[in-house]
């Protein structure tokens, strides 16, 4: 699989249920307006990836690509468990008064700060260092493919997706990758 698939699908299975995706509900149900909202996603989103994955490249120039291999099949194994975890939003994650572009790229950025898919993120840019602009892509273009969705169905799409279902296929999945990789080895 290519690196761009491996990040578009890493990140759009690790966001299903996660805090920016209520958050992503949350910008739609207050401001009503669907395409800065998005357009803020997407500007966040790529800056906070690009540091992210950024890190992993510093990082992976200090290990050797065995333990870089072991660290992604740990990550993916980590992540299938973390999906079952269900998030929920701090108060302090509420956006602001601002106009829906700013308080959305402000409260997007600052929610993904430590969140799973930046951890994967940053994983993924360790591992692919050569090809890390297409992790910064696949890792933007998974994340629109998880919020654009609630952003514009709103909370028609929250109360249609059974969530407990979508978590524990979505932590399947992540085990799935994790013994692909280790059987790639």
């Amino acid at each position: 699989m290519s690196v761009l698939a491996i990040s578009i699908t890493t990140v759009a299975l690790a966001e299903i249920g996660d805090k920016t995706q209520l958050l992503s509900l949350l910008l739609a149900s207050r401001y009503r307006k669907p395409v800065p909202i998005i357009l803020a996603i997407l500007f966040a989103t790529l800056l906070n990836h690009a540091i992210a994955a950024w890190l992993g490249v510093v990082v992976a120039d200090y290990l050797t690509p065995d333990v870089l291999r072991w660290v992604l099949i740990a990550s993916f194994a980590v992540m299938a468990l973390w999906i079952l975890i269900p998030d929920k939003l701090d108060d302090d994650e509420n956006p602001s008064s601002r106009g829906p572009f700013v308080a959305s790229f402000i409260a997007f950025f600052i929610a993904e700060i430590g969140d799973k898919t930046q951890v994967v993120t940053t994983v993924l840019g360790a591992q692919n260092s050569d090809a890390l602009t297409m992790v910064v892509i696949g890792t933007t273009i998974g994340m629109l493919l998880a919020n654009v969705p609630v952003v514009l169905l709103g909370k028609k799409a929250a109360n249609a997706l059974p969530l407990n279902v979508v978590r524990y296929v979505t932590a399947g999945l992540f085990a799935v990758l994790a013994i692909t990789t280790y059987a790639m080895g």
